[in-house]
């Protein structure tokens, strides 16, 4: 039998025009070219052996209720990843590293609370978020701040509380009216008497109360060394009153007793 010899040169060149195999498409999933849909299969968790050249995920209508750290492989080429319609109630700060060249992202129809800037800051790609149908009372501005591509924001469908607390929110929502889609569906649920109300129909005049009460950095400095001050000098003035009380007293004492006969 004869014997192959390859030089080191041409092997090299085979090894680049034969590049390693990607992983097989999951079991659960329907794989072609990359495109991977694993929705409605029941899925708890996100498959780990994803071909690395996908580009679009599909993980809807499954019972996925967290994402934890590293959630997915590493898949460089990621462009459209969609969790619709199933259990999310928390995702994990480092949940969606290796995704960075993702540009679309659906999160809407989950059971969302809160969310942090830190889970989107790898996602320096991400031009459009939908977090509409959850259960978001407020949401951090520093959220889609965390994204410098944004074009679209999707909040629609979610239970604001619209206190005060929702005015960072609403100051980015008005100095950033082109990327919020949707705009007439995203209604105040609390308190009772705004249930309904759109959140972009307010003015700034109807946060002055909530500017009024709170307290700026100076007035924090101010409080710190004007309380403690005014502390002593409180001890110091009773200190001082109680002394010429009991001056006063002695004093009518020793006059009452010259008096006497």
């Amino acid at each position: 039998m004869g014997c192959w010899r390859v030089s080191g040169p041409v092997l090299v060149l085979l090894l680049l025009l034969c590049p390693l195999p990607s992983p097989a498409c999951p079991a659960a999933c329907h794989c072609s070219p990359g495109e991977v849909d694993c929705s409605e299969r029941g899925l708890h968790e996100v498959p780990w052996s994803l071909p690395t050249n996908t580009s679009t995920l599909w993980l809807g209508y499954n019972f996925i209720t967290v994402l934890g750290p590293r959630s997915f492989p590493p898949l460089p080429g990621l462009r459209l990843l969609s969790l619709v319609h199933n259990r999310l109630e928390l995702i994990h700060s480092q949940a969606l590293l290796g995704l960075g060249a993702l540009q679309e992202l659906d999160l809407s129809h989950n059971h969302l609370t809160v969310l942090t800037p830190e889970t989107f800051l790898s996602l320096t790609s991400l031009a459009i978020l939908n977090l509409g149908s959850n259960r978001l009372g407020e949401l951090e501005p520093g959220v889609p701040g965390a994204l410098p591509r944004l074009q679209a924001l999707l909040l629609q469908d979610n239970p604001w509380v619209c206190s005060c607390g929702i005015l960072p929110l609403w100051r980015w929502l008005s100095h950033n009216r082109e990327k919020v889609r949707e705009k007439s569906l995203l209604l105040c649920r609390v308190p009772e008497q705004l249930n309904k109300y759109p959140i972009m129909a307010f003015g700034d005049e109807s946060f002055r109360q909530c500017r009024e009460t709170s307290l700026s950095s100076q007035d924090y400095i101010t409080t710190f060394i004007i309380g403690p001050f005014s502390f002593i000098a409180s001890i110091f003035f009773c200190t001082f009153m109680g002394s010429l009380v009991v001056f006063c007293h002695n004093l009518r004492r020793e006059s009452h007793c010259w008096r006497r006969p």
